[in-house]
């Protein structure tokens, strides 16, 4: 059985993130998230958008910094 895979572009990932489109941007050039070149733009995969979201998860346990 074939798995979907679903493109996303820089505004859709913006917008999932509720971030600007220039912080989507900054993430894809220093590596922190994967995106695919077509053309003049990027599209990022769902499982690289969520593989990304993972790790960035806190899960507690640890110290947070002082407000």
């Amino acid at each position: 059985m074939a798995v979907e895979r679903q493109l996303l572009t820089v505004k859709e990932v913006a917008d999932t993130m509720r971030v600007s489109t220039m912080t989507v941007y900054r993430l894809i050039k220093a590596g922190e998230l994967a995106a695919i070149r077509v053309g003049k733009h990027f599209r990022i995969r769902e499982l690289d958008l969520t593989d990304y979201l993972d790790a960035q998860t806190v899960r507690g346990g640890g110290s947070w910094p002082a407000a």
